[in-house]
C-alpha cells in the first residue's frame, strides 16, 4: 500500500554515440542498432561526476515533483552496484549531499534489478510503518567499470539515476509483486577480480587486466529474459486479477530492443504499450526503470490511475516486477 508521490532522472551530458565506438573497438552503427537498438548513451566524465551526483541530480527532481521539502524524506535506499566507492555505500554520500541529518542509508546491489528489489524493500518498511517518506534511487555509471576492447559489452551500456519518493497509501496501488533468483547462474554476469574471492590487493599482478571488467554472457542472459519475463508478466496479472488489456504501459528493463520485440510477440501485448527509450540512453542498470517511468510520467503516458507493470532483471541471475496503479 505505497504510492508514489514524484519521480526524477538525470543523465550526464556527454554523448557517446556509436560513431564514437566505432573509433574506439572494432564496431559500427550498423551492428549495434541491429543488436541492441541503440544509438547513442550519456556517460560521465572520468573524475567529475560519481554515482552519487547522478542519484544527487535526480533525487532533486523527484522531491521537486512531490512538492515536499527534502526533510520530509526519513529514510534512503539507493539500488546500484557501481557505488563511489567499495566502502562506504552510496546511500549515506548521498545523504550528505541532500543535507539530510541521522536518516538511515543504505544501498541495495542486485545489479539490474536493483530497483525493483528496492520497489519491494520500500514497499515493506513503509506498510510497517516504521517510516513515512522512503526516497527510492536507481543509479549506476557502468562506464567506469567497461572492458573498452569488448564491443559485447561496451556499446550496451550508458550512465543515468533515476528517483522517486514512495509513502504509505490508503488505497492498495500495488496490486502484485515478483521477486526471484537463479543463483546457479551467478557468473553469467559478474567482475571477476575485486571481490572476497579473488581479492585484487593480494596479488594484482596475477590477474588479466580483464578479468576486473565488467563482463556479461550476453546470448545466455538473452534466453534466460525472453523466457522469464513472459512468465513473470503473467504471474503479475494473475496475482492482481487482471488481464493484459487492463495495462496501460509496460515498463521493462532496458536492456536490448530485440528483448522488449520477443516479450511483445510472445504476450501478445502490442509494442506501443511498451514505453522505449533505449535507443538514446542504452543500458543504465539500476536506473533504467526509473529514469524510464520519470520520463513516461513527464511525457503523459503515465497519468493518475495508470495500470503500470515494470520488470528488472539482470546479473545474478535476478528479477523483480511490479504492477501498481499509478
Amino acid at each position: 500500500m505505497i504510492d508514489i508521490l514524484g519521480t526524477g532522472s538525470y543523465l550526464p551530458s556527454k554523448v557517446l554515440t556509436n560513431f564514437d565506438l566505432s573509433k574506439i573497438v572494432d564496431t559500427s552503427d550498423e551492428w549495434i542498432t541491429k543488436r541492441t537498438g541503440i544509438r547513442e548513451r550519456r556517460v560521465v566524465v572520468e573524475g567529475e561526476e560519481a554515482t552519487s551526483d547522478l542519484a544527487l541530480h535526480a533525487s532533486l527532481k523527484a522531491i521537486e515533483m512531490a512538492n515536499i521539502k527534502k526533510e520530509d524524506i526519513d529514510m534512503i535506499i539507493v539500488g546500484t552496484s557501481t557505488p563511489d566507492y567499495q566502502i562506504p555505500a552510496c546511500a549515506p554520500i548521498l545523504q550528505a549531499k541532500l543535507g539530510l541529518k541521522d536518516i538511515p542509508a543504505f544501498d541495495l546491489n542486485s545489479v539490474c534489478s536493483s530497483f525493483s528489489y528496492g520497489f519491494s524493500v520500500a514497499n515493506s518498511i513503509l506498510v510497517s510503518g516504521a517510516y513515512k517518506k522512503i526516497l527510492l534511487v536507481g543509479a549506476d555509471t557502468y562506464s567506469t567499470i567497461l572492458n573498452w576492447n569488448d564491443r559485447t559489452s561496451c556499446v550496451i551500456f550508458g550512465d543515468g539515476a533515476g528517483a522517486v519518493i514512495l509513502e504509505k497509501s490508503t488505497r492498495d496501488k500495488l496490486l502484485s509483486l515478483e521477486l526471484g533468483a537463479y543463483g546457479d547462474d551467478y557468473d553469467m554476469v559478474r567482475i571477476k577480480v575485486g571481490g572476497s574471492k579473488h581479492p585484487i590487493t593480494k596479488n594484482p599482478h596475477q590477474y588479466d587486466i580483464a578479468d576486473t571488467f565488467f563482463y556479461m554472457e550476453g546470448k545466455r542472459v538473452y534466453e534466460f529474459a525472453i523466457t522469464l519475463i513472459p512468465e513473470v508478466i503473467e504471474r503479475l496479472l494473475k496475482k492482481s486479477n487482471l488481464k493484459i488489456d487492463d495495462i496501460d504501459l509496460v515498463v521493462l528493463h532496458q536492456a536490448n530492443i530485440r528483448i522488449i520485440e520477443m516479450v511483445a510477440k510472445s504476450t501478445d501485448i502490442p509494442l506501443d504499450k511498451f514505453f522505449i527509450n533505449i535507443q538514446k540512453i542504452g543500458n543504465t542498470s539500476s536506473g533504467s526503470i526509473p529514469i524510464a517511468l520519470d520520463e513516461a510520467v513527464r511525457q503523459g503516458r503515465i497519468k493518475k490511475g495508470s495500470k503500470v507493470l515494470s520488470i528488472g532483471f539482470g546479473g545474478g541471475l535476478s528479477w523483480g516486477g511490479f504492477l501498481l496503479e499509478w
